[in-house]
């Protein structure tokens, strides 16, 4: 069968993006990143690395342009552009990746090996996301689509990547099911589709313990909110405190006298620093005495040349006893990479005035507990933080018996993002086997159990106090355990089939070549000659004569789903 139109395969890549956007909140329709894989892996029948980037960058497009659409509410279009081209190109290496490894004879041989090869390439290039550009920008991995999917349990095992990995490997064998059906091959198509039915149903028998181990913690959240959504919520600083501190009085005549052990306000609830401000102090001491424990809050604080995004832990009677300050600065809006080039595409960059510098200290905040007569290590996780693993698998490892993830969202108004946030504090959760707090400047916050079940949560723009009694976690899950062991297999194994297929790839061309003398009567003139006409004519010679040593190219009908490899064209 000769190839489907390019812009068929092209065509099913869009799709597939905008549907994988579908199963992430605000609509949560996990399942929908099954199909939005499933239709990239029938768009990458072609053999060729160049058109499967192509291929790639298109899903990847139709994927970020809608995902992270609140940037473009934050910061303007030509970042929510940028940002997203450059996670779309990401998208497209991994899919040209693909098409390298795949021409490993023994994946081709393979039918169940290549699910996991192609997950495998997938998942290395999402971590790759996690450290580049910029620090990276992980937003938009496969496995925080799957927080109310019995996939989401697999966190608890190798992480997110695990959860990453089980998409699309589940994608992967629906693709190789409409394959087999398309062909009436009936037996194949259905073991592929039992295959993923059997991975998402496996998933959801993981244990997942939500019991005390070491007591539990009576906390309160206060989601204070602003006036207005946008970036200029926070130009009436004094009175966004002031929201935090009167929310603070209401949460403490809604339980008895003495009742919390800890309560936490969002990041940048307090843009005046109390440490250096009298009258801010005044009022973080007024609410503090109001709830009677400890209060960890956000705030600033600056040097000569840097700012820092710091966590306060304020005592009663006693003030400030310790600061964490955030360890990954967000790119762009808490500070200006390349400001002088960046200013030529945006004004908007000279808002950040000074930039963020980033702190050096884990992410654990030692809580005095005056009811449990001990310290609790309290794991403080400053709002873009919750998307990168190693960051809060050191917490963890550090200690931490309670997660809280202190975030603002206000200038992002009423978008995905904060949902988005919420999920990954979720998966989060299941992870690490901890309780997780989401505390928000205007939601969505949110209380959730180690095992990533929601147990309350507020709207977006509303002023909303939260408590609950949630306990004290101390058991490593195996993720904390493996740490990033897997990520290291995922990356030395992608390099490994990537050197692989580039070297089956040369042998191939080589034996073809040969053939190619032998069959052609006249020999080597005349077999370039042949070579020439098929490149003119677009005959399967001049494909595999290509510079990314493609062989032939076949259309989304001609998976390489199929067989491990594409289907050859007529010459």
């Amino acid at each position: 069968m000769l190839s489907s139109p390019r812009w068929l395969t092209l065509l099913l890549a869009l799709v597939g993006g905008l549907l994988t956007d579908t199963a992430f909140p605000q609509r949560s329709w996990w399942p929908m990143a099954f199909v939005g894989i499933a239709l990239l892996v029938l768009a990458l029948g072609r053999d060729s690395a160049r058109w499967a980037w192509l291929v790639g960058f298109t899903w990847g497009l139709a994927f970020f342009l809608p995902h992270i659409w609140w940037a473009n509410e934050a910061v303007g279009v030509i970042p929510w552009v940028a940002l997203s081209v450059a996670e779309a190109g990401i998208a497209g290496l991994a899919c040209a990746t693909w098409i390298w490894v795949r021409r490993i004879g023994w994946v081709e041989r393979h039918r169940i090996a290549q699910p996991v090869a192609f997950a495998i390439v997938w998942v290395t290039l999402e971590q790759l996301r996690q450290v580049w550009p910029f620090g990276g920008f992980p937003w938009g991995r496969l496995a925080f689509s799957q927080t109310d999917s019995p996939l989401l349990a697999l966190a608890s095992v190798a992480g997110a990547p695990l959860v990453s990995a089980a998409v699309v490997i589940v994608g992967f064998l629906l693709a190789q099911a409409v394959v087999g059906f398309r062909r009436v091959q009936v037996l194949q198509a259905t073991t592929a589709a039992l295959a993923g039915a059997a991975v998402v149903a496996a998933a959801g028998f993981i244990p997942l313990p939500t019991q005390a181990e070491s007591g539990d913690l009576n906390l309160g959240a206060v989601q204070g909110n602003v006036s207005e959504p946008g970036l200029g919520a926070f130009n009436n600083a004094r009175e966004v405190l002031n929201n935090h501190a009167s929310g603070t009085e209401e949460l403490a005549e809604s339980r008895p006298a003495g009742w919390f052990d800890l309560v936490v306000w969002p990041e940048n609830s307090s843009d005046i620093n109390p440490r250096v401000d009298a009258d801010a102090a005044d009022v973080i001491d007024g609410a503090v005495d109001a709830v009677g424990a400890p209060l960890l809050f956000g705030t600033d604080s600056y040097t000569e040349d840097s700012r820092y995004n710091d966590m306060v832990l304020w005592m009663p009677d006693s003030g400030p006893v310790f600061s964490y300050s955030k360890q990954i600065p967000a790119a762009f809006a808490e500070y200006i990479p390349m400001r002088s080039i960046a200013r030529v595409f945006s004004s908007a960059v000279d808002l950040v005035r000074t930039d963020m510098a980033p702190g050096s200290e884990i992410a654990v905040v030692p809580v005095p507990v005056a009811r449990l007569d001990r310290v609790v290590d309290v794991g403080t996780i400053i709002c873009f933080e919750v998307a990168y693993d190693a960051l809060i698998r050191e917490a963890a490892l550090g200690g931490a018996e309670v997660l809280v993830v202190p975030t603002n969202n206000a200038s992002f108004g009423y978008t995905q993002e904060s949902t988005q946030q919420f999920a990954m504090s979720r998966l989060r959760a299941v992870e690490h086997g901890r309780a997780t707090v989401q505390i928000s400047t205007v939601g969505v916050s949110g209380v959730i159990g180690p095992d990533g079940s929601v147990w309350e949560d507020t709207e977006l723009f509303t002023p909303a106090q939260l408590s609950a009694t949630v306990p004290l976690r101390t058991t490593l899950t195996i993720a904390d355990r493996l740490g990033d062991w897997p990520v290291i297999a995922a990356f030395a194994l992608t390099l490994l089939g990537l050197f692989a297929g580039i070297a089956s790839t040369i042998r191939r061309r080589r034996e073809d070549g040969a053939r190619l003398v032998a069959d052609v009567p006249g020999g080597a003139d005349a077999a370039q000659h042949a070579s020439a006409e098929a490149e003119v004519t677009g005959g399967a010679s001049a494909e595999a004569a290509g510079a990314d040593g493609a062989s032939a190219e076949t259309g989304p009908t001609e998976s390489a789903t199929d067989a491990g490899a594409p289907a050859k064209e007529p010459a």
